[in-house]
């Protein structure tokens, strides 16, 4: 799922309708967090919330829509409670939210939606609002596009997910109970225990080296007063890299977060000579309790990484869990009980989308997760890995300093980790003491290709054709990501096997994803070594991190030792394989 921010989405024309619900008088008094206490407390502001867009698959009666966002309200406590500013700070109140009315958002000529929305969420969706959250719907000729979007204080990014599960749950009158709320994860991290004393000294001492303040982006950003913010989106990795790095670093012994950092690390030092050290945000969900709830469930911590060896990361990162597990506020009180920042603060997220208990299937939907516009002096980055890969959004101040420094530590940053990817053991088979390496084949590939499906009895009569025709055929499946048309190089860089691979979604077996293999050629010389059994664990690797829960193959009757190698291989014959040549 796409990171991008308000100036950034893409949202086609419409009526822009937003769902005013109704709102009591503040009841009673409840706990408020340390970190939404340092949000609010921050004042009355535009530009405090966070988003998440979608599409409907079909047409929906506003209507639905309303009673569907008042079911998702009533599950989740925190939807359900405002902030009150008083003299002695922000005070955190439950209110009782019922039915209203929809309105209409005005569209000025020539003005585009996403700026008119941008105006909505900031009007709406402020630390003080009544309530700080607003569902908005884009009534278009292709179908609606939904928008939530919540004052931080009552969000994080697991909760968006988690409200958009909810809502399309509801919508098909499907959601059920109520789940616990945020002000009771608030009380319970209120009563933890305060931090021994190695966890006070690692924080002073982390501090101290960033001359006691948050850590800092190491390279200059320009004048330090807010500025207006440029926002850079890139796509890291696709499904193929993702599944490379992801390789590499089980290879390592180490998580991709490690294995991330360990590359922020080196190009950190690289480029500025220095360690790197970032606000690192970790999750408090510590157990399944608060896996189904929505509120704020991150803290901050810091994260401090000076060699960039993988296992030195990993302990970095584990370093940097524990030392945000631990009431802040407490640890804090040297420096007022708050954090120290200063212009440039550099703070990095990472959130594995794969791994939360939480799924929404984005692709289908086109979620994106909305950021609002916003003035800055520091240096903000984004990751979100999912199915469909690695990607990331860094924010930071619009100034040429920023410009040159930030963009060029991005972009070393995108290509080490791009290179890590492609160099990844995960592509390397190590067959008889000979290493090859597995590729997705170019255009440029296709008549070794094809004279690899040419070398057998049945290729010599049936691969005659002109290479145009090859090619083109090519094409074709380099425009479907679907396929993965495999090359296998040796140490020499020829082209010494081949294999396409598809991923099918099917509906059958309760909606299995299965791996078709086909072609799955090796040349004469290297035959009879192990390398296609290298190929074909390779290709199940690949199944795996596509969501395959079946691999099938089809090999012609006559080929004896082809049937074989897979029955050996473990591939069962089951079924009858039926083809009709038109």
């Amino acid at each position: 799922m796409r990171l991008t921010n308000i100036g950034h989405l893409r949202l086609p024309f419409g009526r822009l309708f937003g769902y005013d619900v109704t709102v009591a008088d503040p009841g009673r008094e409840l706990p408020i967090s340390f970190d939404q206490r340092r949000h609010v407390g921050a004042g009355d502001r535009p530009g405090s919330w966070m988003a998440l867009s979608f599409r409907l698959p079909a047409p929906v009666l506003r209507e639905e829509l309303a009673a569907a966002w008042l079911a998702v309200i009533a599950r989740h406590g925190t939807l359900s409670t405002v902030f009150v500013p008083t003299v002695d700070g922000p005070r955190l109140h439950e209110v009782e939210i019922s039915a209203g009315t929809w309105v209409e958002h005005d569209i000025g000529t020539g003005q585009a939606v996403n700026d008119a929305l941008r105006e909505v969420f900031d009007a709406h969706c402020r630390p003080y609002s009544r309530p700080s959250h607003r569902l908005c719907v884009l009534e278009t000729t292709a179908g609606p596009t939904i928008v939530v979007a919540a004052d931080h204080a009552h969000v994080d990014m697991w909760s968006m997910l988690v409200i958009v599960r909810d809502l399309l749950a509801a919508l098909d009158h499907r959601l059920t109970g109520v789940v616990p709320a945020f002000v009771d994860h608030a009380r319970a991290m209120i009563d933890r225990p305060t931090a021994p004393a190695e966890i006070r000294d690692r924080w002073a001492q982390i501090l101290a080296d960033s001359g006691d303040v948050m850590p800092r982006f190491p390279l200059p950003l320009g004048a330090p007063e807010m500025q207006s913010e440029r926002v850079e989106v890139r796509d890291v990795f696709d499904v193929d890299d993702s599944a490379a790095f992801s390789a590499q670093a089980r290879n390592d012994g180490v998580s991709t977060l490690s294995l991330a950092v360990s590359a922020m690390t080196a190009v950190t030092r690289d480029v500025a000579g220095q360690p790197l050290r970032a606000v690192f945000p970790v999750h408090s969900r510590y157990d399944a309790t608060w896996h189904e709830c929505v509120g704020w469930f991150i803290t901050n911590s810091v994260l401090a990484s000076a060699n960039p060896d993988p296992g030195a990361c990993a302990g970095a990162v584990r370093e940097a869990v524990s030392l945000g597990s631990w009431p802040l506020e407490d640890i804090l009180q040297p420096w007022g009980g708050d954090m120290p920042e200063a212009p440039g603060m550099f703070a990095i997220s990472w959130l594995d989308l794969r791994r939360l208990p939480v799924r929404v299937d984005s692709s289908s939907i086109d979620a994106q997760y909305v950021g609002a516009v916003i003035r800055t002096n520091g240096v903000m980055l984004w990751f979100i890995l999912d199915e469909n890969g690695l990607h990331l959004r860094c924010r930071y101040p619009d100034t040429a300093e920023a410009r040159t420094n930030v963009g060029h530590w991005l972009d070393e940053l995108v290509a080490r980790l791009q290179a890590s990817a492609r160099s990844s053991a995960g592509d390397v088979l190590n067959v008889g003491g000979r290493r090859f390496r597995v590729q997705r084949a170019a255009r440029a590939d296709v008549p070794a290709i094809v004279a690899l499906l040419s070398d057998d009895e049945l290729g010599r009569t049936r691969e005659g054709a002109e290479v145009e025709r090859y090619e083109a055929a090519f094409d074709v499946i380099a425009r479907d990501r679907s396929h993965y048309l495999a090359v296998v190089r040796d140490g020499d860089d020829a082209i010494v096997g081949t294999m396409q691979l598809t991923v099918i979604p099917g509906l059958s077996r309760g909606g299995t994803t299965r791996l078709q293999i086909e072609g799955l050629r090796v040349a004469d010389g290297s035959r009879s070594q192990g390398l296609g059994t290298a190929m074909l664990d390779w290709a199940q690797a690949h199944s795996r991190a596509h969501g395959a829960q079946l691999v099938q193959v089809t090999t012609d009757e006559v080929r004896e030792r082809a049937r074989a190698f897979y029955a050996k291989a473990g591939f069962a014959s089951e079924h009858v394989g039926l083809k009709r040549t038109l």
